[in-house]
């Protein structure tokens, strides 16, 4: 691949290319479709050393980079290293030359690790270069004190979950206290600086034309390399993708890994002498990890786990989507639910398979009968992405008899009208704030409170229509916030005007059915980073817009008396059993200048994002992201076990489960 150094290189033997000319594609629209999810098997063979050649077979960038590498990670001689995908083991010798006694290389590559082996002979060095896959590395457990992957060669899988396993195996490899380096492209800088195409001469016969673009998802580069020879012609026309990786997406993934005290070491660029298209190469980061685990034991016989077929039914990325930004799935979406198939696949117990295309969906749906022993309803984007239908997707599953988790479509339909929650709220006790419905038809507003009053959607979601601007302390910005939300969201939308509350913003998270409940601790949202004449308010800008300072809101374990605890957990466990709610739910409560809590909305099916209020709670109860998709599947499973008979009699809550388990920090922002 030009330019882009040491790729993954987890390819099978390959041989030299003879000089017989291929067939090229010619103009293509559409890159992505022509890469093959092994696309590495056939790239890596003596056209990689000469499309490549000005950095990966320049000594002295090696030498250059090595330098920058042993200092960041003060290598010595004692220290025993792995060089994965090592390629032709440029790296691997160069460290062997320096007196770094204990130094090993691993490659897919045949053919690459062919030429390391005839280097490391000629010149009389004593390495070990072993041919396997990343993915299932040969080495017995706690074998080194540094792994290192260098020259981009991570991030060429299909998915996420593969590279996550790369990570999986060098956690594994690593003695306790060992370190990771990863010398990897900076996504950030390729995404908004890649060349769309380019040419230049390899030697004075060879040249090489290069396209680029970004994958659909946004989360790959795709390239095309037309390399020719003068005479010859076109000696191969290929495609490939990488993963753009950047310090947080990367260093998310390490620490799904199990790694910590990750950090970035600045960039990297390599002085190439032809210095034209250095691809992926151009810029990278320097991240380094480490590992806090026990020596592994020694294995007895692992009793066999039963494999349950769990069916995950999402949004379609391919459609618009009237609450994200910019209408449309964006790139925080794809790492989400990235995050979201790495966790589960933390779970072994369940063999997942995704649904996302909305269009087959029914059918898709209808194949799983008989096959899914539970379905994971997490489109909350609704079918076709249209919020209002989000009750359909459990309507289809209801009629094919499908298992599932969460609300069932009555309780959906109850919990998307506010005004609907309110009444029954009120029928029950369970205080909420003065507020009044504002109708299409009505042109003029009478409110039965003083202002301040806040405006929403009464049916809506991802917080649409909700600014800064949806509170308001005079019947100006009152009725210019009925016409905003009107021209947002359209002009047959019913509004809720409530009594805007001044105190405490609080989550508070139910897991469980039945008598059978966890009470999250409660949530609170951290205005402390807002403008103090900003109203506070978690709206559409905090969820979506990056440039607006309600982004730097965040969320922390709530300081309440014990006597407000106890209102909030009751009446958010009666408003579970009286909207009929399933397996899990969020409720959103306000303190008043008093410090009175009041419910503002209950959330069925709420938000499953790794970084969302649920998946913060959960931490501040010690439970990781993957334990917390866990307790939902386990609810699920033990409500559908139980047939879902309802027992009489009053929740008992001990408050303690409300209290904070070990907490290490605040919460990050929630999106």
């Amino acid at each position: 691949m030009s330019n882009n150094g040491d790729s993954h290189k987890a390819s099978p033997a390959e041989e030299p290319p003879s000089s017989k000319a291929s067939k090229a594609l010619g103009p293509i629209q559409n890159l992505e479709a022509h890469v093959r999810p092994d696309w590495w098997r056939g790239l890596f063979n003596a056209l990689y050393l000469k499309t490549d050649g000005d950095v990966v077979e320049d000594p002295t960038i090696t030498r250059n980079e090595i330098d920058q590498f042993s200092a960041i990670l003060n290598l010595s001689a004692e220290h025993r290293i792995l060089d994965l995908c090592c390629g032709q083991g440029r790296h691997t010798l160069e460290m062997a030359r320096r007196g770094l006694h204990y130094v090993e290389g691993l490659d897919r590559s045949q053919y690459l690790i062919g030429r390391a082996r005839s280097r490391a002979k000629k010149e009389g060095l004593s390495v070990k270069f072993r041919e396997g896959d990343a993915r299932k590395l040969p080495q017995p457990a706690d074998s080194f004190d540094v792994v290192m992957v260098m020259g981009n060669s991570f991030g060429y899988f299909d998915t996420v979950e593969d590279d996550l396993q790369v990570l999986e195996e060098i956690f594994r490899v690593l003695k306790p206290g060992g370190r990771l380096f990863l010398d990897v492209t900076d996504g950030d800088f390729m995404r908004t600086n890649f060349e769309k195409r380019s040419w230049e001469w390899i030697d004075k016969q060879h040249f090489v034309c290069r396209e680029r673009s970004l994958s659909a998802d946004g989360q790959r580069l795709i390239s095309r390399e037309v390399i020719t020879h003068t005479e010859e012609g076109v000696l191969a026309d290929q495609f490939y993708a990488e993963r753009l990786y950047t310090p947080q997406s990367l260093s998310d993934l390490l620490r799904m890994a199990g790694f910590a005290n990750i950090q970035v070491h600045g960039g990297i660029a390599p002085n190439s002498q032809r210095n034209q298209d250095l691809g992926m190469m151009a810029h990278r980061i320097l991240v380094t990890a480490e590992l806090d685990k026990e020596w592994t034991p020694v294995k007895a016989g692992k009793p066999r786990v039963a494999v349950k077929n769990l069916v995950v039914v999402m949004g379609d990325p391919t459609l618009p989507d009237m609450t994200k930004l910019n209408h449309c799935f964006g790139e925080v979406d794809f790492h989400t639910i990235d995050q979201l198939k790495l966790a589960l696949k933390k779970l072994p117990q369940y063999s997942v398979t995704y649904l996302n295309t909305h269009a087959t969906l029914l059918d898709d749906l209808r194949a799983q009968v008989g096959k899914a022993d539970l379905v994971l309803n997490l489109c909350d984007e609704g079918y076709n992405n249209e919020a209002r239908k989000e009750l359909h997707v459990p309507a289809m599953l209801e009629i094919l008899g499908l298992p599932y988790t969460g609300s069932n479509p009555q309780a959906l339909a109850y919990c998307y009208d506010k005004s609907l929650v309110r009444g029954l709220a009120e029928q029950m006790d369970v205080p909420v704030a003065s507020g009044v419905v504002i109708r299409p038809e009505d042109t003029v507003v009478n409110l039965p409170f003083a202002f301040p009053a806040i405006l929403k959607p009464n049916q809506g979601d991802n917080s649409l229509g909700i600014t800064r601007d949806s509170v308001v302390h005079n019947p100006e910005q009152l009725l210019n916030a009925v016409t905003r939300i009107r021209q947002e969201v359209g002009p047959d939308t019913t509004i809720l005007a409530e009594k805007f509350l001044t105190g405490t913003d609080l989550t508070c998270g139910v897991i469980g059915n039945k008598t059978s409940f966890t009470v999250l601790p409660i949530g609170e949202e951290d205005y402390s980073a807002i403008p103090e004449d900003w109203p506070k308010i978690c709206g559409y800008e905090a969820k979506w817009q990056p440039d607006s300072p309600y982004w730097l809101l965040t969320s922390k374990p709530a300081q309440l008396p014990r006597p407000t605890e106890k209102i909030i957990a009751e009446g958010s466990l009666r408003m579970f059993e009286r909207l009929e709610l399933r397996d899990y739910a969020r409720f959103d409560w306000r303190l008043d200048a008093e410090g009175n809590p009041h419910l503002l909305e209950a959330n069925p099916n709420p938000g499953w994002c790794w970084d969302g209020h649920l998946a913060k709670m959960a931490g501040l109860a010690g439970h990781s992201y993957p334990e917390m998709l866990g307790m939902i599947l386990k609810a699920a499973e033990q409500r559908i076990q139980q047939n879902g008979h309802r027992k009489p009699g009053r929740y008992k809550i001990n408050i303690e489960y409300l209290r904070v388990k070990q907490p290490e920090k605040a919460p990050a922002a929630s999106r």
